[in-house]
């Protein structure tokens, strides 16, 4: 029989998870080794092998961690049954608070993710695709008329280009804090998103 896993392996392997994301997004993967991984979660090499097999899957298990956090958000807002605007609204609010928590994970994921092999690469992508589609649908909610031109899409695309990036100037220690933020962003999507013009054909 297999043994079982120890209490705390999930806990351990967390907390490995997140050193180690904090060090490639400070130092890149190829500039981070695993003895300096080890000595910064506090374990021995040969334990820090316990819980991944190599680099690589180190680099795979970040990744696959923050994008099915995402995905999970996506199925909470979604199952509280709120009205589109509300709805849209809840998204962005969840995904710019998640992402201030997340910063070394989405660092990583956005700067690191071309060190996977392709397969790995592939998986993530199918994950991402779906929150991507959630969040076209929630746009498509509020403004149907652009889901027939295939609009929600763009769009949906340049609202990520607003949340995926604020961890690139919005500092932990400044004067606004991700909580500030995430209305903000709404507000200026909502804003312009009701300005949108469709085109008179549909879009090719």
């Amino acid at each position: 029989m297999a043994r079982g896993r120890a209490p705390g392996f999930e806990a351990t392997r967390e907390e490995i998870l997140a050193a180690a994301a904090r060090l490639f997004a400070n130092k890149g993967y190829p500039g981070t080794s695993m003895n300096e991984v080890a000595e910064a979660c506090e374990v021995s090499k040969p334990t820090l092998y316990h819980y991944v097999r190599d680099k690589h899957e180190l680099l795979m298990q970040i990744c696959e961690s923050h994008v099915q956090r995402l995905a999970q958000l996506v199925d909470e807002v979604r199952a509280q049954g709120l009205a589109p605007e509300p709805h849209l609204r809840a998204l962005i609010a969840r995904f710019v608070q998640e992402y201030g928590e997340a910063q070394n994970q989405h660092r990583v994921l956005t700067e690191d993710v071309k060190f996977l092999d392709q397969a790995d690469r592939a998986r993530l992508l199918q994950v991402e695709r779906k929150v991507v589609s959630a969040f076209a649908d929630a746009v498509a909610a509020v403004r149907p008329e652009l889901q027939g031109v295939r609009l929600h899409k763009p769009l949906t695309m340049l609202l990520f280009g607003m949340i995926n990036w604020t961890f690139t100037w919005l500092r932990p220690d400044g004067e606004l804090s991700y909580e500030d933020v995430a209305p903000m962003v709404a507000d200026l999507f909502f804003g312009g998103l009701g300005a949108v013009q469709a085109p008179a054909v549909p879009v090719e």
